[in-house]
C-alpha cells in the first residue's frame, strides 16, 4: 500500500494502477472513496473483498458527464431533469442499466446508479482513464465515514489494509454528507439515501428491504454520532407493527459497535446492550410517558446514552420534555405500496 500527497499526485501513477485492476482510494467532494475500475470483474470482486460486504450489493459508478453516462445507462424524462438541474454534484441517479459493467455493480434488477463528481481530481482521472470508476466510499460496511486517510486505517483489518493499492491524500475533508440517492426507475421517483441535497420538502426515504432499513439506521446514526458522549441521542421511533423499528435498532446497534445480539424488548419493556452503550425501550404497554420515569430515563439522558424507543408516539410528551438535553431524532417507519416496502421519514426536535 502506498499513500501519497494529493498535491503531489501523478494522474498517470492512479490511472495505470487503476487499468490493472488495483483498488485506489482517493478523495471526493464527499467522503473518501474507494474505486476500481467499474468494467474490470477481477477489480470489483476485490473491492466486494474490501468493503466486507455480499456479492450482489451493487455499486454506483462515477462518470465524467451526462454523454459518459449514457453509454451505462438508458435515461428518463426524470433522470434527464435530474442530470440538468444537480449534476455535477452530490446526488446519485439510479437507472435502468445497459449490463456494461462488471458483474456485481448493476443491482439484481439491472438498475445502476450513476455519479457525476463535483472534483476536478476524479474527472481527469476518469476521463484519462476512459472507463467509470466505483463510487462506493471507502469505509468497511458500517464503518465510520471516512472524511481523512486515518477513518478508514484505523477501522480496518490487516487483511484489508492488504487489499488497498494506493491512497491519495488530501487531508482531512469538509464534513459533507454522502450523495443523495434517487431511483427514477419506479413509477414515483424515490430517494434511497438522504444526504445534503434535498429533492422533498421532508426526509424521506424508501426501504426495500429489512436490510435496506438496517441501513439508514446506520446513515442516520453516521449523521448524529458527532454529539455522542456530549448529548444523550434519542431515536424516537413509530411505526405500525411489523413495520421494522427492531430492524432500524438492530442496524442502530451495529452501526454503534454493539455485539449484544439486539432483540424485541416487547417483554422486558427495556434492554441494555454492551453495558449501557445502548439503551433499548419498547413503549407499547405504557399507559403513560410517567412511565418512562421508571426506567430512570432521566438519568439516561442527563448521563448523555444513546437510547432507542419503539412505539415513541405513545411517549411522546415525555420524550420532548428533553429536547434541549438530548438529540431526538424522529423515525417514522410506515407500509410502502409494495409487500417488502417501507417509507422512512425522519426529523429533529
Amino acid at each position: 500500500m502506498k499513500i501519497i500527497k494529493k498535491e503531489k499526485a501523478d494522474i498517470k501513477e492512479i490511472v495505470d494502477a487503476l487499468a490493472n485492476g488495483n483498488l485506489v482510494i482517493l478523495p471526493t467532494e464527499t467522503v473518501y472513496g474507494a474505486m476500481v475500475d467499474a468494467t474490470n470483474a477481477k477489480a470489483v470482486k476485490k473491492l466486494t473483498q474490501y468493503k466486507n460486504r455480499p456479492f450482489g450489493k451493487p455499486y454506483s459508478i462515477a462518470v465524467t458527464d451526462q454523454k459518459m453516462a449514457e453509454k451505462y445507462v438508458d435515461l428518463n424524462k426524470t433522470a434527464n431533469n435530474l442530470y440538468s438541474i444537480f449534476l455535477p454534484g452530490p446526488v446519485t441517479v439510479i437507472s435502468t442499466g445497459k449490463h456494461k459493467v462488471a458483474p456485481g455493480v448493476e443491482s439484481e434488477t439491472g438498475t445502476l446508479g450513476i455519479r457525476i463528481p463535483d472534483y476536478p481530481l476524479i474527472l481527469k482521472i476518469i476521463k484519462t482513464l476512459g472507463k467509470p470508476l466505483t463510487a462506493t466510499s471507502a469505509n468497511a460496511s458500517y464503518q465510520k465515514r471516512p472524511h481523512e486517510v486515518a477513518d478508514i486505517l484505523h477501522n480496518i483489518s490487516e487483511k484489508q489494509k492488504g487489499l488497498i493499492d494506493l491512497i491519495v491524500d488530501a487531508g482531512k475533508l469538509p464534513p459533507n454528507e454522502p450523495s443523495t440517492v434517487i431511483d427514477t426507475t419506479l413509477d414515483d421517483p424515490a430517494i434511497l439515501r438522504q444526504g445534503d441535497v434535498k429533492l422533498k420538502e421532508k426526509n424521506e426515504i424508501l426501504s426495500r428491504s429489512e436490510e435496506n432499513t438496517k441501513n439508514i439506521a446506520k446513515e442516520l446514526w453516521q449523521k448524529y454520532e458527532k454529539y455522542r458522549g456530549k448529548r444523550a441521542i434519542v431515536f424516537a421511533l413509530e411505526g405500525p407493527m411489523g413495520a421494522g423499528k427492531t430492524h432500524f435498532t438492530k442496524g442502530l446497534a451495529k452501526a454503534m459497535g454493539v455485539s449484544d445480539e439486539v432483540v424485541s424488548p416487547t417483554y422486558n419493556i427495556e434492554e441494555e446492550y454492551d453495558k449501557g452503550k445502548l439503551y433499548h425501550i419498547d413503549a407499547w404497554r405504557m399507559e403513560t410517558g410517567e412511565e418512562l420515569k421508571t426506567l430512570d430515563f432521566k438519568e439516561k439522558i442527563t448521563e448523555k446514552n444513546v437510547i432507542a424507543i419503539e412505539w415513541a408516539d405513545r411517549v411522546a410528551e415525555e420524550i420532548r420534555k428533553y429536547n434541549e438535553g438530548a438529540v431526538v431524532i424522529w423515525v417514522k417507519i410506515e407500509y410502502g405500496k409494495k409487500e417488502n416496502e417501507r417509507l422512512v421519514t425522519w426529523g429533529v426536535l
